[in-house]
């Protein structure tokens, strides 16, 4: 018995323009629609009501799989893809990997199973050439991460830069023993890698090395950030500035440091890392580098579409804007 997909594959369009025509979708040109009524007619396929009933008639669902909903950037992430998709007919599923590899080889099973049509991932926990034979199922765009072999598109940001233009800012302001929170230190590839590469340069062309004790790895959220400054407080020979890869981390810093009678900047100099608004609701208001969330949902949303619409869309990578926005934590 032939399926959609044996439509699309005679019709040489995708999956997605085969449902628009056969759900009556407006947005499809003449040209297309015939090539799609032509071979459905040659397949002899006949479409199942109730399956485009239970599939909700034109609507297709999106994949969208980040680490921690909780954490605020993800949460602004996540809303301006959906506001996309929605605009363009399209539904949101959203899937937690909690950094997981298990956990994210379920969500992109749902992609094998036909359960989403295309899937965002905004972290990435498996090596690529685990993920990549998902891509035979399917579109799968990478949004806020990337591997340099990757052969899909990717949305992102120069994370070397983030951390550099970062670190010299705290170079500028006379320090020289400068922490750092990472996510890993011994990334082999990714935004990971790169914010380390970056902090390493910055140090460098001072003449610094950076020093281990002062390199706190696995930080993610604010009660990390917490820990930072305790296991700062119990060192006779502390950092006076640390750069930190999230506001979230910065932010539980502020607070620990705050209750443990230390003044920001005097005592501590922070920098977080992607300006969502809790950066100017700290008390001191907090420097960080700013990631264009909004560009970014946008833009990874309106290139999964593509790929959804044409099989043989271009793989390429776009690169946002950062910046460095000077407050008073340092």
């Amino acid at each position: 018995m032939p399926t959609i997909y044996d439509v699309a594959k005679l019709s040489g369009l995708s999956k997605t323009t085969v449902s628009r025509v056969i759900n009556n979708h407006s947005y499809v040109s003449e040209e297309k629609k015939n090539l799609v009524l032509k071979a459905m007619k040659e397949l002899n396929y006949t479409p199942n009501p109730s399956a485009r009933k239970l599939r909700g008639q034109v609507t297709t669902t999106i994949g969208v799989i980040v680490p921690r909903i909780v954490n605020p950037f993800f949460s602004y992430l996540v809303d301006s893809i959906e506001q996309v998709a929605y605009k363009n007919g399209y539904h949101v599923l959203i899937f937690q990997s909690n950094e997981d590899k298990e956990k994210e080889l379920v969500f992109l099973n749902l992609l094998k199973t036909k359960q989403v049509d295309g899937i965002i991932m905004t972290s990435i926990e498996n090596d690529w050439s685990i993920i990549e034979p998902f891509t035979e199922s399917g579109p799968i765009l990478l949004c806020n991460e990337y591997v340099n072999n990757a052969n899909v598109p990717i949305v992102r940001l120069d994370q070397y830069k983030g951390a550099y233009i970062g670190v010299k800012h705290l170079l500028e302001k006379g320090h020289r023993k400068i922490g750092y929170c990472t996510g890993g230190l011994f990334a082999e590839e990714g935004k990971d890698k790169d914010r380390n590469q970056g902090y390493q340069k910055a140090l460098q062309e001072a003449g610094i090395e950076p020093d281990p004790k002062w390199i706190f790895v696995n930080q993610h959220s604010i009660e990390d950030g917490k820990q930072v400054v305790k296991k700062i407080l119990s060192m006779e020979d502390r950092p006076t500035a640390i750069f930190t890869g999230s506001d979230e981390i910065a932010g539980g810093m502020m607070i620990e440091a705050k209750e443990c009678g230390l003044k920001i900047p005097n005592d501590l100099a922070i920098i977080g890392f992607d300006d969502q608004p809790l950066a100017q609701m700290l008390d001191p208001k907090l420097t960080t580098i700013r990631q264009p969330i909004d560009q970014m949902g946008i833009k990874a949303m309106e290139t999964l579409i593509n790929m959804l619409n044409d099989s043989e869309v271009k793989v390429e990578t776009f690169e946002l804007p950062i910046e460095l926005i000077v407050r008073s934590s340092t």
